[in-house]
């Protein structure tokens, strides 16, 4: 379960895409050609039951430059601010994009579509956290406000693939020169020392 912390300054660099005011002055567009806010009070937004829907820039979000590589286009948004029965302050979220990740094999970039579904729980305090049931993500609000930008793009880097490919028709290298270089690289590691293998033996009676 992840905790994200919201009191840390947003980045200094701010993309002029973002709207700088807060959701108040949010409107949402149908065809989602709106940006969404860079920061929002999300107490309110709950009460309210408030919807924010639109885009972020990929490019706005640095730690996934440097997870992924440089990205293009836009980020589709979708976040319900709500009260559960239990009285708990909630975010049910979605997000799409396209990413180009790079292919395991030949190692250049490829279009992967991205989607994620969310909920995350609202709290003031580090220790409240605990008290979520385990369908929630803890999200730390403090000073009532919110960086979307930062939240969104943990999502966003939680949803990448491990490992994508290009189809093999399409790909720079072959299946099988991938596997004979795997090959070559498990050769050329040195054998196990019987030392070692004793030790790990040991260790496992």
């Amino acid at each position: 379960m992840a905790l994200y912390s919201q009191g840390v300054k947003p980045a200094t660099r701010r993309h002029p895409c973002f709207d700088r005011g807060l959701a108040s002055a949010y409107h949402c567009a149908p065809m989602m050609t709106t940006r969404l806010p860079l920061q929002v009070e999300p107490y309110r937004l709950a009460a309210q039951r408030e919807r924010l829907e639109g885009l972020v820039p990929l490019d706005a979000f640095e730690r996934l430059a440097l997870e992924a590589g440089p990205q293009q286009g836009d980020c589709r948004v979708r976040l319900d601010f709500d009260i559960d029965s239990q009285g708990r302050r909630v975010i049910e979220g979605w997000l799409e994009t396209e990413a180009q990740l790079p292919c395991r094999r030949c190692l250049e970039p490829m279009p992967v579509a991205i989607e994620s579904r969310f909920l995350l729980g609202l709290v003031t305090h580090d220790s409240l956290a605990a008290e979520l049931p385990s369908t929630h993500e803890p999200v730390l609000v403090e000073n009532e406000q919110l960086n979307l930008l930062t939240l969104l793009e943990d999502e966003l880097i939680l949803s990448l693939p491990q490992v994508v490919y290009h189809d093999e028709a399409h790909c720079a290298v072959s299946r099988d020169q991938l596997t004979s270089g795997e090959d070559a690289e498990t050769s050329a590691e040195p054998a196990a020392s019987p030392f070692e293998v004793l030790r790990h033996l040991k260790g496992k009676s």
